[in-house]
């Protein structure tokens, strides 16, 4: 893990000077060592940097910008390679030869090998820039589910790009928000790929490459994967739990301190019982705590740590500390997200308590079926929409909201809430929307008002790039795996794994994801439905693929998220700076926020009306912090 940056295309000094800005910006991302290669001065070429966090082969040879000496190729890369010692012998075998034990030479080796077709073969997270001098031809890349980022901006005759949107702004990147980014983040609490919260900056999709030269210098990217469609009856329980244990196996792969977060749930309990049955050494697994016994899961994780032998470590953290703590959190965030500080204060925690790397168990509620959504969407589908009924459950929605808003309250935002939204959705995605927004499309639109006349197209009229990429695979499939397509596109691809890499690279944390790895995905995908999704919410076909051995009433209790107990802070520690916030209509505008209809949310959640929940609140609290902090306004 690590944080890259660098330009292509004109390099002049002002150039270099605006990419080591990028770089220093990213100092957090790697501690351990920083280097810089610049091809020459002139119309197409580059200038690389690279912040190193140590992970694999600790010596200064695997250090970056890293150039294979008989090509003169150099890359530039953040992330892991999970299967380089397979590819590192294969290549072996065709005459490369290795100076280093790092999987970032396997790139190099790969790429020159194999060309681009190169990164299909890859197992892992990664973002990476290889820089051909030969061809003076520039690709950027992205692995498959887009763990790791990579932000790009178009500034004149240059191309910038980096691993954090806010390397960018440092980098000399104009300070202005973009007004549909400011209105996804509105409508859902995160911004959605390809679009960023600043003006001119882009994600690059997940699962591509974007490849420049001179002669093509403005290059669209191009994708080479997607999230498989369902292909029921060609993957067995066998072969489900031969590829469950080749993931973990894999990722176990470190040479410094390795932990699994371990919740005491099954999707993170079956991580660290397969990294107990792979027999590399005990393993460490870390469970983080809360003082707010409702959210404290501790118990079951040390009774899971206990039945697998673990060398279990269980860490608190209190009220006092999320408010000592909550000016770090904040400025962890890369984009305003209502869902980013939680990860940044449990990887903090485990580092300090000596870990450089921790598995995650995120990914086993998509893939089998976990969440309530897989439930709820199906059944709302069966539902007649529109006609008479919709019509007047809309003007219902629409009547009740301005009532409310002239009384200074706000009506619930749950789903029962948005029911009319629910009414007038017409397919499986636009449900999707509805049910996971954060407020329905009547009070968004009063939140939103001042963005209405600035955006050019209405961001929840219509899909964005990373959503019509996911419908490919959403179109005409069964109905549980048009769900899971879609929580692994739009909740894990544009919010999760976004958060969980920003936070936890904020602490200088390596976080590891094995089951979204792309090879356990395609393989589940070929499950049939029953044996992969039934009984829903019990992820049976992940316990008896990795926790057959343990005890089945350690997992027998209601699901529980990983969440703050944020609501309970907002009330108290939180108070006074969120009372601030809300009472500065001239910070609320600059984002595109009505100042009365956000005050009108704020006092009903503060008076404890129904159905406002703490991410109603935290969401423009959040986005009014984020843009104070890095000084961006419309």
């Amino acid at each position: 893990m690590c944080g890259i940056a660098g330009a292509v295309g004109l390099i002049d000094d002002d150039v270099v000077g605006a990419v080591r800005s990028m770089s220093r910006a990213q100092a957090h991302r790697g501690p351990d060592g920083e280097g810089f290669f610049q091809s020459a001065t002139g119309d197409f070429e580059v200038a690389l940097a690279h912040r190193r966090l140590a992970i694999i082969d600790l010596s200064t040879n695997a250090n970056q910008p890293m150039v294979e000496p008989a090509s003169g190729c150099v890359v530039v890369f953040n992330g892991e390679i999970y299967n380089f010692a397979e590819l590192r012998a294969e290549l072996a075998a065709k005459g490369a030869v290795f100076r280093t034990k790092s999987d970032t030479e396997v790139i190099l080796h790969a790429w020159l090998a194999w060309g681009p077709d190169a990164v299909k073969r890859f197992r892992g997270i990664f973002a990476f820039a290889l820089w051909d001098p030969r061809a003076r031809t520039l690709s950027l890349v992205r692995d498959p589910l887009g763990v790791k980022p990579l932000y790009v901006a178009q500034r004149g005759a240059t191309l910038y790009f980096a691993s954090e949107v806010r390397a960018l702004l440092d980098g000399g990147q104009p300070r202005r928000l973009d007004p549909t980014g400011l209105a996804g983040f509105a409508w859902q609490g995160f911004v959605r790929g390809p679009g960023t919260v600043v003006e001119g900056v882009q994600l690059l999709p997940a699962a591509s490459t974007l490849t420049l030269t001179a002669a093509s210098p403005r290059q669209a990217p191009t994708s080479w994967w997607s999230l498989p469609k369902a292909r029921p009856g060609t993957t067995s329980r066998e072969r489900l739990a031969e590829v469950l244990r080749e993931a973990v196996r894999l990722q176990l792969v470190a040479d410094v301190p390795l932990a699994v977060f371990l919740s005491g749930g099954v999707d993170s309990s079956a991580v660290a019982a397969l990294a107990v049955e792979a027999g590399q050494g005990r393993v460490r697994t870390v469970n983080i705590g809360f003082d707010e016994a409702a959210l404290d899961e501790s118990r079951y994780a040390a009774a899971v740590a206990r039945a697998l032998g673990t060398e279990h470590q269980s860490l608190t953290i209190t009220g006092a500390d999320f408010e000592r703590q909550l000016p770090d959190a904040l400025a962890s965030l890369d984009q305003p997200t209502f869902d980013g500080i939680n990860t940044y204060l449990v990887s903090r925690a485990v580092r300090a308590a000596g870990m450089t790397v921790a598995l995650a168990g995120t990914g086993g509620d998509e893939l089998f079926g976990g969440y309530r959504s897989f439930v709820d969407l199906p059944r709302a589908l069966r539902v007649p929409r529109g006609g008479a009924l919709g019509g007047a459950a809309h003007l219902l929605a629409r009547g009740l909201t301005r009532a409310a808003l002239t009384l200074g309250q706000v009506p619930p935002q749950t789903r029962f809430g948005k029911l009319a939204d629910v009414l007038g959705a017409e397919d499986l995605v636009a449900l999707y929307q509805a049910s996971y927004a954060l407020f329905s499309r009547e009070l968004y639109a009063e939140l939103t008002a001042p963005l209405a006349a600035r955006l050019a197209a209405h961001l929840t009229d219509g899909l964005t790039a990373e959503q019509r990429r996911a419908l490919g695979a959403v179109s005409g499939a069964p109905a549980l795996h048009a769900v899971g397509n879609l929580e692994l596109a739009s909740f894990i691809g544009e919010r999760l794994l976004r958060d969980t890499d920003a936070a936890s690279m904020a602490a200088s944390l390596e976080a590891r994801v094995p089951l979204l790895d792309h090879v356990l995905i395609e393989t589940v995908a070929g499950m049939d439905e029953d044996a992969r999704f039934r009984p829903l919410g019990k992820k049976q076909a992940l316990r008896d693929a990795a926790l057959g051995r343990l005890d089945p009433k350690l997992f027998d209790r209601p699901k529980q998220g990983f969440v703050l107990p944020i609501e309970a802070w907002a009330k108290k520690t939180l108070k006074p700076a969120m009372d601030e916030v809300y009472g500065d209509a001239r910070a609320l505008a600059s984002v595109g926020l009505d100042a009365r209809a956000a005050a009108a949310l704020w006092r009903s959640f503060s008076a404890g009306r129904p159905g406002i929940y703490w991410s109603r609140v935290w969401a423009p609290f959040v986005l009014v912090d984020w843009a104070r902090r890095h000084r961006l306004t419309l």
